[in-house]
């Protein structure tokens, strides 16, 4: 618990000041300087009295912000001015044009841009949260410190996240791990991405956070053991060929373990690449790629290389600009140990991307670099839509986040570069809209492939076209590029618009005959009642008789009808709300005690849903989210439930189990290993030495002498799952059991 003591945090501010200064004193002028302790005075005069959830002064945290953006990402003294500043106009009473009339207009501008949208929207249509990230990207666009910053106050935002409740955690986790770790990974903060990630998984996913994080820790002695063994004589190789160099090892993160765990069904004892060695060679930039090839030439001549684990980032370095070379060799103890040469700007870049590129004079305080700025554009596609929700934005933001790419070529031999994963529609649209509206398949490679086709890198690539060809809905599907996303979308939108009037009149007709108001109110009502995009859809479908009367009905029928959230065992009536709307009621609730929802144990008499995504069991960490009159309850690390958290934090309850359910859910196991006779009886055997368990299915195939199966089983909670899941990998024969 915080205790207050205002003399002590005088100084604790004072100090804090004083560090960030020592930051950026030998490299700002005499007028940055003044800037700084400018935006420190008013910060502080603003946030006076205010305190953050954990009891400290809220000035604390601009002046951790702008900490992390001058030493750890070494930006100038107007991104430091800018983050003492983000919160200011937000949470006080200055303007922006108070902070454009004391300062300057671009660090209007970037506070602007760092300061989330004000609107309140219904919770059951609109995202509060993705419409502040595009406003993000929007002045992204034109300074990119306005990301910086941001992922700047992000992280301390993450660090001090203990102090907030278990709604807000989840909702804050999830926004991190599904918008801001990419965009990190694709700045090339690798850090940043690294501790973002780690922290998300601490909140989503708090027992394989915490079962990782003691495995790292009683290993790392042993650990420690093997890295000097395995580089002692690495380093006296490099010292006897005047090799300039420094040599460390990096961990993997918590995430990244816990994602192989799941995704291979291996155990932790069994990632071979938990860790690896890290050579950074001080060499002169002119002569920085020869001199990593040699030392890669040094290694594979000292140990054997696994061919297959090769990676040149020198030759073509990724889209966020990393560059160095990977290999993966057998150590002379027995195991695989990955290493990674660069030189120390490459280091940097690598750690701190973009603004590493400042240091080096590669790009000018603000701009982009080429490969940013070209990413960029594409994002830029993506806001020039004006049809797009802020919802649709953020998932095709998402989709175009890659660091992957391929290359392909046109029959004319020019290059293409294109997110892995894209199609011959991808390619059509990137080459011209008309080649891809018309586009019916291609020929890759001289051979006729479909529209849908996945290209790879080096395909040579020849759209074929029809003029009666024209995009559908399902097109949206098969594509990656932004683009391509808007040019479909536009045109459907442009066709559907056609069908406008006609839709009207069925629609108009439908309202008379069940005795509803004709209005634009009741439109939207009914446009947000059967999930649509807009009215335009609720007319096109009108159009093709796709809306029942029922459909109609129930719409104007729900409010009148609040049986379907008995579930909040009406809170309100003790505190006097009943006259409250059924919609008013449940925000508050959720704003007041968004934790205080608990699986009862009479669960088949309340109206919630496990969902079928995750298969969330007793025992396991759970959230609640609010769905058509239910509640649906996930995981805490299920990707959906982090997708839908990132953008509708307000849906979110809280979700526990009181104790362990006198009922059975059903579960899934996915298990490898080598065939051999008796083996699935003696699985049978195993199986029944766990209680409360019925096998719904089994289905098993074996191919040259291994097998792989999928069993459905009946299981009371998580802690009987995984009994039965490290009984059945004690069996001889099995390699791998994981939960589906």
């Amino acid at each position: 618990m915080y205790i207050v003591n205002e003399r002590a945090e005088k100084i604790e501010i004072l100090s804090r000041y004083r560090k960030l200064m020592q930051i950026v004193w030998t490299s700002a002028s005499k007028e940055d300087l003044l800037m700084i302790r400018k935006a420190f005075t008013v910060a502080v005069n603003a946030h006076e009295g205010a305190r953050r959830k954990s009891g400290e002064p809220y000035i604390y945290h601009p002046l951790e912000v702008a900490r992390i953006a001058g030493e750890d990402l070494s930006l100038g003294p107007t991104a430091i001015v800018c983050a003492l500043l983000h919160d200011v106009v937000e949470d006080t009473d200055y303007t922006l044009e108070d902070i454009k009339n004391i300062f300057n207009e671009k660090v209007a501008f970037i506070v602007d841009g760092l300061t989330k949208i004000k609107d309140v929207y219904d919770y059951t249509s609109n995202s509060l949260q993705s419409e502040t990230f595009r406003k993000l990207l929007i002045a992204m666009g034109d300074d990119v410190r306005v990301i910086l910053i941001k992922l700047c106050d992000r992280l301390h935002n993450m660090r001090t996240l203990d102090a907030m409740k278990p709604a807000k955690q989840l909702k804050i986790a999830s926004e991190t791990q599904f918008l801001y770790v990419p965009l990190a990974h694709r700045l090339g903060l690798y850090k940043f991405k690294q501790e973002l990630e780690d922290l998300s998984t601490k909140y989503l996913n708090p027992a394989g956070y915490k079962e990782i994080s003691e495995k790292l820790k009683s290993t790392k002695e042993e650990r420690e053991k093997f890295v000097k063994d395995f580089c002692t004589p690495i380093e006296k190789t490099l010292k006897e060929k005047n090799f300039n160099f420094t040599i460390s090892s990096r961990v993997k993160s918590i995430t990244s373990i816990l994602g192989k765990i799941e995704k291979k069904g291996v155990k932790f004892e069994e990632i071979y690449d938990i860790f690896a060695i890290r050579i950074i060679l001080n060499v002169p930039q002119d002569i920085e790629k020869e001199a990593c090839f040699s030392v890669y030439s040094i290694i594979t001549s000292m140990y054997q290389q696994r061919q297959d684990r090769f990676r040149d980032w020198l030759t073509k370095p990724k889209s966020n600009g990393y560059e160095a070379l990977h290999t993966t060799v057998m150590s002379s103890q027995g195991k695989w140990v990955e290493v990674q040469i660069r030189s120390k700007r490459m280091d940097e870049i690598a750690e701190t991307g973009l603004a590493a590129h400042y240091k080096y004079k590669e790009v000018k305080e603000g701009e982009l670099d080429k490969n940013l700025d070209s990413w960029l554009s594409k994002i830029r596609t993506l806001l020039d839509n004006k049809d797009t929700t802020a919802v649709d934005f953020v998932n095709d933001f998402k989709m175009n986040i890659v660091t992957d790419e391929i290359t392909v070529f046109t029959p004319k031999g020019k290059s293409i570069s294109l997110p892995f994963n894209s199609s011959v529609l991808d390619f059509a649209f990137n080459i011209h809209t008309d080649l891809g509206l018309n586009c019916i398949g291609a020929k890759v490679n001289y051979k006729v492939v479909p529209i849908d086709y996945k290209l790879h890198s080096a395909d040579q690539v020849e759209i074929i076209t029809s003029r009666i060809a024209h995009p559908e809905e399902q097109w949206l599907q098969m594509v990656r590029t932004p683009k391509a996303i808007n040019e479909i979308k536009r045109y459907i939108n442009t066709y559907k618009q056609g069908f406008k009037q006609a839709g009207q009149e069925k629609l108009k007709n439908k309202f008379e005959t069940l005795k509803i108001n004709w209005n634009e109110n009741n439109i939207q009502r009914l446009v947000k009642a059967l999930n649509l995009p807009n009215s335009t859809e609720l007319y096109y479908k009108a159009f093709y008789d796709l809306i029942t009367d029922n459909a109609v009905k129930s719409c104007f029928e729900k409010e009148n009808d609040n049986s379907s959230w008995i579930f909040l065992r009406n809170p309100f009536k003790k505190h006097g709300k009943e006259d409250m709307s059924l919609r008013e009621q449940i925000a508050e609730q959720i704003q007041e005690n968004p934790e205080e929802l608990l699986m009862k144990q009479d669960i088949d008499k309340l109206p919630y849903r496990t969902a079928n995504c995750c298969n969330p069991l007793p025992g396991d960490d759970i959230v609640g989210l609010i769905r058509e009159g239910a509640i649906e309850v996930h995981r805490t690390s299920c990707s959906h439930a982090v997708d839908e958290m990132s953008k509708y934090g307000n849906r979110i309850v809280k979700a526990k189990w009181r104790e362990n359910e006198k009922i059975s859910f059903l579960a899934g196991i996915k298990i490898k290993g080598i065939d051999r006779k008796g083996l699935l009886q003696e699985m049978a055997r195993v199986i029944s030495e766990v209680w409360n368990i019925n096998i719904r299915s089994l289905a098993m195939e074996s191919s040259e002498g291994t097998f792989e199966g999928n069993m459905m089983v009946y299981i009371s909670d998580a802690a009987n799952l995984q009994h039965l899941m490290d009984n059945i990998s004690k069996i001889e024969g099995i390699e791998t059991v994981a939960r589906i």
